[in-house]
């Protein structure tokens, strides 16, 4: 399942290509042009705040935003599983988690029995196909 590339703290580095775009989580991502937009980074300003889970589906499933989706700010392992099956590409982690250790999140968590944002059908639809 994981797809998902890891970054520590110290090896993001925001951008400013325009290509890159940040969009505030208080901000509908509907309302944002994304032509030419190669990688949007969506923040969570405190890891009990999840709009921007909300922000990534939109942009995958109804948007159909084809490029990078880049989790920011207070960022922990234990998101990691959700903040993937919501569209997210590479998540940076808070600053002083491992990303080596974030890697066995994924392990613990094979299959799920739903979709998700990037692959809509349901685990049975996987096995009979």
């Amino acid at each position: 399942m994981n797809a998902m590339k890891i970054l520590s703290f110290s090896d993001h580095t925001p951008s400013a290509d325009t290509s890159v775009i940040s969009i505030a989580n208080d901000l509908d991502p509907r309302a944002v042009s994304l032509e030419g937009v190669k990688r949007i980074d969506l923040n969570f300003p405190k890891f009990t705040d999840g709009r921007a889970y909300s922000q990534a589906f939109l942009l995958r499933r109804r948007l159909g935003f084809q490029g990078e989706i880049r989790a920011t700010g207070d960022v922990l392992i234990d998101q990691l599983v959700s903040m993937a099956r919501t569209g997210f590409d590479v998540a940076v982690l808070r600053e002083g988690l491992d990303a080596r250790a974030a890697q066995r999140q994924f392990e613990r968590f094979p299959a799920f029995y739903q979709g998700s944002a990037v692959d809509t059908r349901p685990l049975f639809a996987k096995t009979t196909a």
